[in-house]
């Protein structure tokens, strides 16, 4: 009976089939190997530490912004005093003074704080996004990654403000346009107008993601593949938001859920976002394009040690060596004892005979006894 050679299974009968899911799967692989999750927690851990000092910068901004119009301020007291109960605003009024008079102090150690926390979550980020691409080599020293970290970050940064103001630009610029021709009332100039801004985000989008997978990796990756993975990007992360969107609207129905519902919807949205950034920079490094053959690891270097084995008695070989000599030793032996018995018995015996170096047989009489 012949054996049966092992069938394949049918993930790799599909894989050999079709191009896309085989790179799916290498995909995946690489997004486990590299400990992808690993590094999805520690960007989130990073980007929920830095909201505290932004928010921090936001409150100085606006006390700041209120110091320098006494008339916005006085016009904010009024409003919140008309929302309290009576005697309770003038509790709070030395309250927002204090703020007002720390604005400084509060916005100075914001920005220490978001310069710490923003250099972590780009360090992460940076190595995340290397990991992926298979780039392991020796890490640089502390001030150059400093340094480049946070011209990354400053970069990141612009084109962030400039990929989410382009649309809102464009469409109040297309705004004014369709006032002026009279078609602001018009319905499906409105639906025009939608699918404009639908397209401008998404275009914003691209760009922010072309920067990450193309200038946040250690080392320089080709432009092709990050446009691929970038518009992959884009149109994910746009389901993603819709998603989240209705998943809080669910979730804040309740009183628990709308207690803790902001802060875990904001958990699960940076998580999920980056997780995906990290899957598709997985796909974009396992393209075809990018498929290098890795020559074999060289050998390890030869060692010879001499092994020296001592033992207290003989060994296997001299032991039947010694055992193989006793044995001829006693057949001699019994030999000899053999023959001299029975020359003893016939009477003969057997003189030396030194010059032809052999026995002689002689007979001898014997006398008897008594003559």
């Amino acid at each position: 009976m012949t054996e049966q050679p092992n069938k394949p299974s049918r993930l790799t009968e599909l894989r050999r089939r079709y191009a896309w899911l085989d790179h799916l799967v290498r995909a995946e692989e690489r997004y486990t190997e590299t400990h992808g999750d690993h590094y999805a927690a520690a960007i989130t851990y990073f980007s929920i530490l830095a909201l505290v000092p932004l928010l921090m910068i936001a409150f100085a901004t606006v006390a700041l912004v209120l110091a320098a119009n006494p008339d916005l301020l006085a016009r904010l007291r009024a409003n919140i005093a008309k929302l309290l109960p009576t005697g309770l605003d003038q509790t709070l009024d030395p309250v927002i003074d204090q703020a007002v008079k720390s604005a400084t102090t509060v916005g100075v150690i914001g920005l220490l704080f978001a310069l710490y926390s923003g250099l972590s979550w780009m360090t992460n980020l940076r190595e995340a996004l290397s990991e992926q691409w298979g780039q392991r080599r020796n890490p640089p020293t502390l001030l150059l990654r400093l340094r480049v970290d946070l011209a990354r970050l400053i970069g990141l940064g612009l084109a962030m403000a400039i990929s989410f103001g382009l649309p809102a630009a464009v469409s109040g610029f297309a705004e004014q346009i369709l006032g002026f021709f009279g078609l602001a009332d018009v319905g499906w100039a409105h639906w025009l107008l939608g699918v404009l801004a639908v397209l401008l985000g998404l275009l914003s989008d691209w760009l922010v993601f072309l920067w990450v997978f193309a200038r946040l990796p250690r080392e320089p990756v080709t432009w092709r593949s990050a446009a691929r993975a970038a518009i992959s990007a884009a149109i994910g992360f746009e389901v993603i938001k819709q998603v989240m969107v209705i998943y809080l609207a669910k979730v804040t129905e309740t009183p628990t859920g709308a207690a803790f519902g902001p802060i875990l919807g904001l958990l699960i949205f940076i998580f999920t976002v980056s997780r995906f950034l990290l899957f598709l920079t997985a796909w974009a490094a396992t393209a075809p394009e990018n498929q290098v053959e890795q020559p074999p690891p060289a050998p390890p270097p030869a060692v010879i040690r001499p092994e020296v084995t001592v033992r207290n008695g003989p060994g296997a070989g001299a032991a039947a060596g010694l055992l193989g000599a006793g044995a001829v030793v006693g057949l001699l032996g019994g030999r000899l004892l053999g023959r001299r018995r029975a020359s003893s018995l016939s009477g003969w015996h057997r003189p030396w005979s030194g010059s032809l170096g052999r026995y002689r047989p002689q007979r001898v009489r014997c006398a008897r006894p008594g003559r």
